[in-house]
C-alpha cells in the first residue's frame, strides 16, 4: 500500500477518535446525553447522520456491485429508497420528535412503545427490544464483512484483521461519545462519502472517453445490461421497490429524528438528506456502471463485482486521493456500525438492565453498562461475520426487512391511529418478525428454496403486520383513556409545533 494512502487513512482515523473524544468533553454525563445527544441535533447533522447510518457499506460496494452485473436493473433499489426516505421525513420525523418527548420523554424506540401504549406487562417493551438486538448484530455483521472485504482488497491483509481493525475504531469513539459522537462523526462521513461518489464515477466515466463511450462498451458486453426492465417482472418491481418500505422501522435511523433539536428544523434536515441521498445513489450506481465499461476497455478482471469501487480508486487515482476514497468507504460502513451498536446498547441499557435488573441504577452506572453492551454486541457480530464469502447486500437486505416489517406499520400507526392498541401492537411486531425469518429460512419454495428467492421478505412481512395490527386492535376492546389522551396531547403539540413562528 502507498505511503499517500497510508496518510490519508491515518488523518481520517485520527479525526474520527478526536470527534469522539470532543463528544465525551462536551457530554452531560447522563443517559439521554449519551444515547440521544440531549436532542440538541441540528437540521444538518440529523440529515447527514440519518443518512450515512442508513447508507452503510452495501452504498459504496453492494450497490456498485449489483450494477456491475445486472446493469440498469439494479437502479428500482435506489428508486424505492428515494420513495420510502421521502415519505419518512414527512409522516415519521415530525410525529416521532414530538411523541417521544410527550410519552413521558422516551429515549429508545422500545421505550417510546412501552410508554406510548402505558403496557404494564412490559412485553411491548422486552420483544422490541429483544427484535433489535437480534437483527442489529446481524446488520452490523454486514458492516464488519464490507471492513474485512475492504482491507483484504485494498491493503492485501487478511480478513479477519480488517474485521477488527474496523470495529476498533468504531468502539472507541462510540463508547467514547456516546450519540454525539456517533452523529457528529457521521455528518463527516456523509461529506466524505458524498465527495467519493461524485469523483469516482465523473473521473472512470473521462477516462473511458466520456457517458457515450462508456454506453458503447456497456451495449458492447451485454445489451441488456441497459435495460431497466430487464428480466422484468411485477413481482421482480415490488420486490425492488419494497426496499422503501423498511426506512419506517429502522431504529438506527428514526432515532435520529427523535433527537433533532425542534420540528421546525425537519423540512431544512428533508430537504439536505434527500438531496444527499440522490445524489449518492446515483453516484453508486454510476460507479458499477462506469466501473463496468473501465474494466471491459482495460481488460481488467473483477473477481468479486463488490469491490468494483476499490479497484477503480486504486488505478485511477494519486495515492493521496487513494487514501481518501477507500476512508470513504470505511466511512460508509463506520457510520452504520456505530449507529446500530448504540441503539443495541441502548436497548440492552434502557430496555433491560435498567427496568430488570437494577431500577435505581445511577446515571454514571447506566452510561458505563453501555459502553460494556457496545462491546458486547460488536464481538458478536465479529464472530457472525468471520466468513470472507458473506454477501453485504444479502445481509443487509435481511435485516433491512426484519426491521421494515417488525416495526414499519407498528411505528406508522402508532404515531397516526387513535384506535390502535397494545395487543395489536404485539401482534404486528411479532407476525412481521416471524414473516421475514420464515421466508428466508424455511425451504418451502421451488426445490426447497427459500421463499425469499421468489419475493422480497419485505413484502409479506410488511403486509401481514400491518394487517395484524389492524385485525388485533379492532377486535379488542378501545384503548383505555389515557393513552386516548397521550395521542390527543401529540396531535395538538404536532399542530402547534408546524405553525409559523411568530414575526
Amino acid at each position: 500500500m502507498e505511503t499517500g494512502a497510508i496518510i490519508s487513512l491515518a488523518l481520517y482515523f485520527l479525526l474520527m477518535l478526536a470527534i469522539g473524544v470532543y463528544a465525551w468533553r462536551t457530554s452531560t454525563g447522563d443517559v439521554e446525553g449519551y444515547m440521544l445527544g440531549g436532542r440538541k441535533l441540528g437540521p444538518g447533522v440529523t440529515a447527514l447522520s440519518a443518512g450515512a447510518s442508513d447508507m452503510s457499506g452495501w452504498l459504496m460496494m453492494g450497490l456498485p456491485g449489483a450494477m456491475f452485473l445486472t446493469g440498469l436493473s439494479s437502479a428500482w433499489i435506489g428508486v424505492g429508497l428515494v420513495i420510502g426516505a421521502l415519505a419518512n421525513y414527512l409522516i415519521v420525523a415530525p410525529r416521532l420528535r414530538v411523541y417521544t418527548v410527550v410519552a413521558d420523554d422516551a429515549i429508545t424506540i422500545p421505550d417510546y412503545l412501552d410508554k406510548r401504549f402505558r403496557d404494564k406487562s412490559r412485553l411491548i417493551r422486552i420483544i422490541s427490544a429483544l427484535v433489535i438486538v437480534a437483527f442489529f448484530t446481524l446488520y452490523t455483521s454486514s458492516g464488519m464483512v464490507a471492513g474485512g472485504k475492504l482491507f483484504e482488497s485494498a491493503f492485501g491483509l487478511d480478513y479477519g484483521l480488517g474485521l477488527w481493525v474496523t470495529a476498533g475504531v468504531v468502539l472507541a469513539y462510540t463508547m467514547i461519545g456516546g450519540f454525539l459522537a456517533v452523529s457528529l462523526t457521521d455528518f463527516v462521513q456523509g461529506i466524505i462519502m458524498f465527495l467519493a461518489l461524485i469523483l469516482v464515477p465523473v473521473v472512470a466515466v473521462t477516462s473511458v472517453g466520456g457517458p457515450g463511450e462508456v454506453l458503447d462498451v456497456v451495449r458492447g458486453v451485454d445489451p441488456e445490461l441497459l435495460d431497466m426492465f430487464r428480466d422484468f417482472s411485477l413481482i421482480g418491481l415490488i420486490s425492488a421497490l419494497a426496499w422503501g418500505l423498511g426506512y419506517f422501522g429502522q431504529p438506527h435511523i428514526i432515532v435520529r429524528f427523535m433527537a433533532i433539536r425542534s420540528v421546525r428544523d425537519i423540512p431544512a434536515a428533508r430537504n439536505i438528506g434527500m438531496g444527499w441521498m440522490i445524489v449518492s445513489l446515483i453516484g453508486a450506481l454510476g460507479t458499477g456502471f462506469a466501473g463496468l465499461a473501465y474494466a471491459t476497455r482495460n481488460g481488467i478482471e473483477v473477481t468479486d463485482a463488490e469491490t468494483i469501487f476499490i479497484i477503480l480508486s486504486d488505478i485511477l487515482f494519486n495515492p493521496l486521493i487513494t487514501g481518501f476514497l477507500l476512508a470513504a468507504i470505511l466511512a460508509a460502513i463506520m457510520s452504520t456500525i456505530s449507529s446500530q451498536l448504540l441503539v443495541s446498547s441502548s436497548s440492552l441499557t434502557e430496555d433491560f438492565y435498567k427496568v430488570f435488573l437494577r431500577k435505581s441504577a445511577s446515571q454514571k452506572e447506566l452510561v458505563m453498562v453501555g459502553r460494556l453492551t457496545v462491546l458486547a454486541v460488536a464481538v458478536a457480530a465479529i464472530l457472525l461475520a468471520s466468513s470472507p464469502d458473506s454477501n453485504v447486500l444479502g445481509l443487509v437486505a435481511n435485516a433491512w426487512a426484519g426491521f421494515g416489517a417488525a416495526f414499519g406499520p407498528l411505528i406508522i400507526l402508532s404515531l397516526t391511529w387513535r384506535r390502535m392498541t397494545r395487543n395489536g401492537a404485539l401482534a404486528g411486531m411479532i407476525v412481521g418478525a416471524v414473516t421475514v425469518l420464515f421466508w428466508i429460512f424455511a425451504p418451502v419454495g421451488p426445490g426447497g428454496a427459500p421463499l425469499s428467492s421468489i419475493i422480497y421478505e419485505m413484502v409479506p412481512g410488511f403486509l401481514l403486520s400491518l394487517l395484524a395490527i389492524v385485525g388485533v386492535s379492532l377486535m379488542g376492546k378501545a384503548p383505555p383513556a389515557p393513552v386516548v389522551e397521550t395521542f390527543d396531547r401529540a396531535e395538538a403539540e404536532l399542530a402547534e409545533a408546524r405553525r409559523p413562528a411568530a414575526g
